[in-house]
């Protein structure tokens, strides 16, 4: 019991401190994205109030800056994370054989090892550190199996951390996963740097991910399976019938956007919004912090 109390002490305390670090700047200079990424960490009063699009010329060409980069200072750490209940984590004294089963059963690369419980964590374990000892389906390779031997270290953070501090530390340190560690100690959330550069670029696709599908398909008339990240204009155009007010709100551009807006949070799978014009939004796929897929039922009669 006391090694546990001592090991989420420990992983608050680290969380702290790197919040501490929120104004620290990059020592050196960084070439390409990172280097856009950090220097949007401390602009000036100006820059703070609107995106820019254009930043300086360099050598006679304009840099193009991403207008996602102003998430580096208004998102939290708690705005991106996922839920605790939803991470996926091993014991330190799992066995080789249900090690495997996890890995293939979750598709990913990296999973958190705790000892007791997940409250206190003491590494990850990355599938090609296990791979190169024991095999992919780990019956080859080394007798010997001792998870702690091959833990790489977490880095830890606390819900109020700005995202762009995190990625900057991930980036230095060379560690990407982070656990969100809440003021008691305990683990709250957990997120990659993928998920960080997410909130800059759009969502990222990788070898992993099936091959892009159209945004919609017409399942019968009138009902629509749409992809939440649907450019509302063109999907309007498809349906006949405006679905929203450019002067109400203009920064709407997406269907999941819009079901956002009509929802006021992040609905959960299942859930029908209705929509006061008459369509009906049922979410089909979403996760704790975006909307994936849903179904637009138009009901007949409506006016184009």
């Amino acid at each position: 019991m006391d090694e546990g109390q001592d090991g989420s002490s420990n992983a608050a305390q680290s969380a702290q401190d790197k919040d501490g670090s929120e104004g620290a700047e990059p020592r050196s200079a960084r070439s390409g994205f990172f280097s856009r990424v950090f220097g949007a960490l401390s602009p000036s009063d100006e820059a703070r109030e609107a995106p820019v699009q254009v930043a300086t010329p360099v050598n006679g060409a304009p840099q193009l800056t991403v207008p996602g980069m102003v998430n580096l200072r208004r998102m939290r750490v708690e705005d991106v994370a996922i839920p605790k209940s939803e991470i996926v984590s091993v014991p330190v004294d799992i066995d080789k054989s249900e090690l495997v089963e996890v890995f293939r059963d979750s598709g990913l690369t990296r999973l958190p090892v705790f000892e007791g419980t997940l409250d206190t964590p003491i590494g990850l374990v990355h599938l090609k550190d296990f791979a190169l000892n024991h095999g992919f389906n780990g019956a080859t390779g080394q007798d010997s199996y001792d998870l702690k031997e091959q833990l790489r270290p977490l880095l830890y953070a606390p819900p109020s951390m700005p995202i762009g501090v995190l990625l900057q530390k991930m980036q230095t340190e060379r560690i990407h996963m982070a656990l969100v560690i809440d003021e008691y100690g305990g683990v709250d959330g957990l997120l990659t740097i993928e998920d960080l550069i997410e909130q800059v670029v759009g969502e990222i696709e990788d070898e992993h991910d099936t091959e892009e599908t159209a945004l919609w398909s017409e399942e019968k008339p009138g009902c629509y399976l749409v992809e939440a990240k649907a450019p509302l204009e063109e999907f309007e155009a498809e349906i006949g019938l405006p679905l929203h007010d450019d002067q109400e709100d203009e920064e709407i551009d997406t269907l999941g956007g819009l079901v956002f807006l009509l929802s006021g949070h992040v609905p959960t799978r299942g859930e029908v919004i209705q929509h006061p014009a008459g369509p009906e939004f049922e979410v089909v796929d979403a996760d704790p912090r975006r909307i994936k897929r849903l179904r637009v039922r138009i009901p007949t009669g409506l006016p184009g």
